[in-house]
């Protein structure tokens, strides 16, 4: 871990009505820079030794999970989405609701920088997070000193379906009892991942592991990828960001394919588009000296 980095113990918000986990990293009077995670994932995936090193960089850093997900609250109260009959009608232009939207998710983000006393973060969002902090970006511009968005897209359904071995990821629960969440669960990180730069199994399993132990919520995911769906294509109101943008995107990403954030950086005047080669959906210890130099110098 990155030397002297204070990092706080987990702790809880009350953000837009929605109770939010988080902790941070480094000194509390350095410039916020806050990480969004993506569909499905906990707070966690942004490794603490990722963390560290970012605060290092001289960031307070903060990560939280979304809500329902994690430790952050559940919304089981309203069921399990059709996925199916929302992408059918998404498709269709037939709006269709869902628990809850981006949007909404983006809120819960404010909402939690209120708590905090912050009024402006550097903002960095994966996948569907990089979908939260466009929004951020659109709809709360005096909050986003700087935008990244990671592994991302605009949404615009003309841009390529994820690979067959993505989607099948994408549609297939993840067992409930430990030892089989947990194998499946490392498969999942492989896949998405690519041969080329791999997560580490060893880290992977880490990952898997300690997701278990704070708890799975099958339907939340359903309802975040429903919150993905319903909430449409941003691409034509991202060209209203005025903020400093960076676009980092991997060559080999089964599931969210380059040409998405080829399109997201072009959809922003201004944006700054990294394409990592041999870099799948995820984020392997291999890239994370270049993540974190791109992210903290764009942040500077």
């Amino acid at each position: 871990m990155a030397q002297d980095v204070y990092h706080s113990d987990l702790a809880f918000a009350k953000a837009s009505g929605v109770n939010i986990a988080y902790d941070t990293f480094g000194d509390k009077s350095s410039k916020p820079l806050l990480l969004i995670m993506g569909l499905a994932w906990q707070m966690i995936i942004w490794d603490d030794e990722f963390c560290s090193r970012l605060a290092g960089r001289g960031y307070q850093v903060i990560r939280f999970d979304n809500r329902d997900i994690g430790l952050s609250q559940r919304f089981d109260e309203a069921g399990i989405p059709n996925i199916g009959v929302l992408m059918s009608a998404q498709l269709k232009g037939i709006a269709s609701p869902a628990p809850y939207t981006l949007y909404d998710m983006a809120a819960d983000v404010v909402g939690l920088l209120d708590v905090l006393e912050i009024e402006s973060a550097h903002v960095v969002g994966t996948s569907m997070g990089g979908m939260i902090a466009q929004i951020m970006a659109m709809e709360f511009t005096d909050r986003v000193c700087t935008l990244t968005s990671i592994m991302s897209s605009t949404g615009d359904p003309e841009l390529p379906p994820p690979k067959p071995e993505a989607l099948k990821i994408l549609y297939t629960p993840l067992p409930t009892d430990e030892e089989g969440f947990i194998k499946s669960y490392i498969n999942v990180l492989r896949v998405l991942s690519g041969p080329e730069i791999p997560v580490s199994e060893s880290l992977a399993r880490k990952y898997a592991e300690k997701t278990f132990e704070r708890g799975i919520s099958p339907g939340g995911v359903a309802r975040q990828y429903a919150a993905v769906i319903v909430s449409g294509s941003r691409k034509e109101a991202l060209g209203s960001i005025t903020v400093p943008t960076l676009v980092i995107h991997g060559d080999r990403d089964p599931l969210v394919p380059v040409e998405c954030g080829i399109d997201t950086a072009n959809a922003i005047p201004g944006a700054k588009l990294v394409i990592m080669k041999g870099m799948g959906h995820g984020l392997p210890e291999a890239l994370w000296p270049r993540i974190i130099d791109e992210i903290a110098n764009h942040a500077k």
